[in-house]
């Protein structure tokens, strides 16, 4: 009964092992993936990878913790070779805990801008997500928001709405205010914040843009690809009409996170996860895995018009393993402020 219980348990966690429907005589070689990222279109691009190389892709999708706690407990058994993650603090937690390996590439180094990669080689960015606002026009004023350190306005008093303390996302936000504002700043703006907070805190970012939308609340943050997916019409037309009823606002310049990937420490198709880390990283891979998803390439900004419609975004100068450093004194002041 035990046994039956850990095999379901297993296949409801791990929802599924990709095999690409090649002969199996062109497929000699592998390379087995483990992937916090969770998009139906990323299968295109191991596709396309799988005919243009032969190495064919297994890969196992679950939530970005429960990956990396199944790699700390398999150990030097596990069968990962390559590890995806969406978020600064995760992928660079995943470094600290030694689940990674520094790899040698001159196509990574080339392909991933600095900032957006591991100075130990161990991770690369692989697409960009920028951290915005969203607001209701017809609760506040448009042209008093326009950056995050705006929503501590008292004259926004009850009437922000933010995503829980355990969302990464708002973790790196935070670890990139400490570094661009120092720790009184933050702590400053983060009093002034919460206290404007509506309502209890949300589970996620579209569960903010309905609730602006609908007036509970007049502004929120979210990642723009998710406004991006409800006006295209990807979560259906309630939300898409939704989203209609809200507008974009990008700080310039705005804080940038990213989804990123790296070779397993016990990789044992090193060779192979290399190849498709690059290929992912690559302007062809980077805008394979971005442009369906409404995500940022790595060098270019996401044509499809909805995304363009948001206006052009300038990166701030933080760097990734600047978010993933500070994650910790985040957490801890997000804590203190009250952002449960």
């Amino acid at each position: 009964m035990q046994k039956l219980k850990k095999i379901l348990y297993s296949a409801l966690t791990f929802t599924f092992l990709f095999n690409l429907n090649i002969p199996l005589s062109a497929m000699e070689k592998e390379v087995k993936v483990y992937s916090g990222r969770h998009y139906n279109t990323d299968r295109g691009v191991y596709k396309k990878f799988a005919e243009e190389t032969g190495i064919k892709v297994r890969l196992i999708e679950a939530a970005g913790i429960s990956l990396i706690e199944r790699l700390k407990r398999e150990g030097k058994n596990s069968q990962a070779d390559l590890i995806l993650l969406v978020d600064a603090a995760r992928i660079t937690n995943a470094a600290k805990a030694g689940l990674l390996q520094s790899i040698e590439s001159s196509s990574l180094e080339n392909d991933v801008p600095n900032g957006l990669k591991d100075r130990g080689k161990e991770w690369y960015a692989l697409t960009r997500r920028v951290r915005v606002m969203v607001a209701n026009p017809k609760v506040v004023d448009l042209n008093k928001i326009k950056d995050y350190t705006d929503l501590a306005d008292p004259s926004l008093k009850g009437k922000v709405c933010l995503r829980n303390r355990k969302s990464p996302y708002n973790q790196s936000l935070v670890a990139n205010q400490i570094v661009n504002k120092g720790e009184s700043e933050t702590k400053a703006w983060l009093s002034g914040m919460i206290s404007n907070v509506s309502q209890p805190f949300f589970p996620g970012d579209i569960s903010i843009i309905r609730a602006v939308s609908k007036k509970k609340c007049g502004v929120g943050i979210v990642n723009h690809y998710y406004v991006a997916r409800m006006l295209a019409g990807v979560n259906g037309r309630r939300d898409a009409l939704y989203a209609k009823k809200t507008s974009v606002i990008t700080p310039n310049p705005a804080h940038v996170n990213i989804s990123a990937g790296g070779v397993a420490k016990y990789a044992s198709n090193k060779k192979e996860a290399i190849k498709l880390l690059e290929y992912l990283a690559s302007p062809q891979g980077s805008k394979g895995l971005a442009a369906p998803t409404f995500e940022h390439p790595l060098k270019e900004v996401n044509q499809n018009p909805i995304v363009k419609d948001f206006g052009e975004f300038t990166s701030d100068s933080v760097t990734v393993e600047d978010l993933g450093n500070y994650n910790s004194l985040a957490i801890k002041m997000m804590k203190d402020s009250g952002w449960d």
